[in-house]
């Protein structure tokens, strides 16, 4: 059977649809814009068929496109593993993981060192971010794998479990709350309240422990970032909810106080993200398992 593409074809047409421009996707390649652009070309002439939209100098991709990339990315996986196997080479290249911020700050790097004492070799770039922007990039193949908070149903992702997670609310060792061994609704109403953005796992998690009385709270600052959030309770601002992960030597230190309300459910769960089509390598499938010993 003869082939009547190129490897190089597939990794321009997967790095242009990445950057949905062609100067951007030759950067990444190090290749000239010439040599990409006519790569690209002749992709589609040899095929007769068109990838890509063109809207002015950006390129999106199109019906034809889309049924073409996940296919792609997963066959340039495939040749990559075939060519770690044909150079008896077991060393792991790059892996690009995702997390989201309590994984990512509290979790990953311990994961990572790990991993990189097993495979010296490899490079691990880590992209920290909240769970939708993670689902986001692994949806568009940026991402090798996600680490994520928040639960997903998405047709192109396979999400499976990796881990229990507990939520705790705190606050200032000085909060009129602090006295308190037990919030009971009223509380949880009549407080002021610092909280993790929308698209967030945590934000998620918070919003199902609240059913019934979510429309009542008093939502008084949306922030990004959990150790904001730390600072802000520590200033007496009011009262939060995070992953007791991110909290532990807080609690320690005293610098902040753990709250209770048993009566509202704060359990949640991590989990893989992974999109469907893509070629599941050797470096992924190690990551996975130094994620499950921890």
């Amino acid at each position: 059977m003869n082939i009547h593409f190129t490897l190089r074809q597939l990794q321009v047409f997967l790095a242009v649809a990445s950057h949905e421009n062609v100067s951007h996707a030759a950067a990444e390649l190090a290749l000239s814009q010439s040599a990409t652009s006519t790569a690209l070309k002749q992709l589609e002439q040899q095929f007769d068929l068109l990838l890509f939209d063109r809207i002015g100098k950006r390129l999106q991709l199109n019906e034809q496109g889309v049924a073409l990339r996940a296919k792609a990315a997963a066959l340039i996986d495939g040749a990559e593993e075939l060519e770690n196997t044909l150079v008896q080479n077991n060393e792991i290249g790059e892996l690009k993981v995702g997390a989201t911020l309590t994984i990512g700050n509290y979790l990953a790097i311990g994961i990572m060192a790990e991993f990189m004492k097993e495979h010296p070799a490899a490079k691990v770039a880590l992209n920290v971010e909240n769970t939708a922007a993670i689902a986001a990039k692994v949806r568009n193949f940026e991402l090798d794998i996600g680490l994520i908070e928040g639960e997903l149903q998405e047709p192109d992702l396979d999400v499976s479990y990796w881990r229990e997670d507990e939520l705790s609310l705190f606050c200032a060792p000085e909060h009129p709350l602090a006295k308190n061994s037990v919030l009971d609704d009223e509380d949880l109403i009549d407080a002021q309240w610092i909280v993790r953005e929308q698209g967030s796992g945590t934000r998620q998690a918070f919003d199902r422990a609240m059913t019934g009385i979510l429309p009542n709270l008093k939502l008084k600052l949306e922030l990004q970032h959990t150790e904001g959030i730390k600072r802000a309770v520590e200033a007496g601002m009011g009262i939060s909810c995070l992953s007791r992960i991110a909290l532990e030597d807080a609690f320690k230190r005293g610098t902040l106080i753990p709250l209770k309300a048993p009566h509202r459910n704060w359990n949640r769960k991590f989990y893989f993200i992974l999109h469907r089509q893509k070629f599941l390598g050797g470096g992924v499938r190690s990551w996975m398992q130094h994620c499950r010993k921890i």
